[in-house]
């Protein structure tokens, strides 16, 4: 389901926001499909959106149709239809709902999952179902401002999920509720020997931890060996402590906007 849902044609371009918690990111493409070509793309930290219309947007050409995915309120999305404002087309927002893009919701509210999450299950059962061969169970973590790791089922039945604060916050808490602790980022050992080290391998450890957890859960639930997809500004980050396989993809958020535009389109 889309708020401002319409009907459009192919061959159009098409405009693709993730307005995430800390950064709003976009990208326009030659026509709503995932395979369409990248004409441009950017991002801008939420305190910089007012600036988009007499900046990078002010050199693209008009997009015919625009589909967004947003986390970050209701206020900031009113400011990001306020740049759109150039423009003719109607924003269209995705929410999710009870089944979509051939995944069943298995939320107990399905329309308060959070949009990110939805977008990007959609979009790693995309990728993986483009691969070839037979469907298989997935794993899909977010890093970034919150951690969040959804189980999906071979058949495309999301089981549910679990959020966990990112490294930030984690240590933002930690600051906060603890005397005299305000030490700089350290590096990610086995043994941390000082407290920066310590902070940072206990934050990533923490995450890594709930995705091992995930993948332990989905596998004795299906009986299969789950696939693990990893995705968000940090992801880069936990990728070498990572004790599961997994595949780093960049802009699953987008994938899975492509994905669901490319519904609409049929």
């Amino acid at each position: 389901m889309f708020e401002g849902e319409s009907h459009y044609h192919a061959g159009m371009t098409f405009l693709a926001l993730d307005v995430g918690n800390t950064r709003l990111k976009w990208a326009l493409y030659e026509r709503p499909h995932p395979d369409a070509a990248l004409l441009a793309h950017g991002a801008e930290f939420l305190e910089n959106i007012d600036c988009l219309a007499e900046g990078p947007w002010a050199r693209l050409s008009e997009p015919a149709y625009m589909l967004g995915c947003v986390v970050a309120g209701d206020a900031i999305k009113r400011r990001v239809q306020e740049q759109m404002e150039i423009w003719e087309i109607h924003p269209h927002w995705v929410v999710p709902s009870a089944a979509e893009a051939g995944l069943i919701n298995g939320y107990d509210h399905p329309s308060r999952l959070g949009a990110d999450r939805w977008v990007a299950m959609v979009g790693a059962r995309r990728r993986m179902l483009a691969q070839g061969g037979a469907p298989r169970p997935l794993v899909v973590v977010m890093v970034g401002t919150a951690v969040t790791v959804e189980a999906i089922d071979a058949e495309g039945r999301f089981l549910g999920g679990l959020i966990l604060p990112g490294h930030g916050i984690m240590l933002r808490a930690l600051e906060s509720g603890t005397a005299g602790l305000h030490v700089p980022t350290g590096e990610v050992t086995a043994f941390p020997t000082n407290t920066s080290d310590a902070l940072t391998s206990g934050g990533t450890y923490a995450i890594a931890g709930a995705c091992e957890r995930m993948v332990q859960h989905l596998r004795q639930h299906t009986g299969e060996e789950p696939m693990c997809v990893m995705t968000g500004g940090a992801g880069w980050k936990m990728a070498p402590s990572m004790s599961v396989q997994f595949e780093l993809v960049d802009n699953l958020i987008f994938d899975g906007l492509l994905a669901l535009a490319a519904q609409r389109q049929a």
